[in-house]
């Protein structure tokens, strides 16, 4: 199935510009990933870490 189709995706005239496309836009995202992680500081990943502990919003589910 593979061979079918790596035939048929080579049979069309521009399909090698897709994969570079595909590794920019990953890329891109990547660096801004990363960019806005190493910006933000240590408190703020400290204070949202302890979310899911924290117990100030009533519980749905009362027992």
């Amino acid at each position: 199935m593979l061979k079918f189709i790596k035939h048929h995706m080579e049979t069309i005239a521009g399909v090698d510009i897709y994969p570079i496309i595909s590794f920019i836009i990953f890329f891109t995202f990547f660096l801004v990933v990363t960019a806005y992680v190493i910006k933000q500081s240590k408190a703020y990943f400290d204070e949202v870490s302890l979310l899911p502990l924290e117990d100030n919003q009533g519980s749905t589910n009362k027992n």
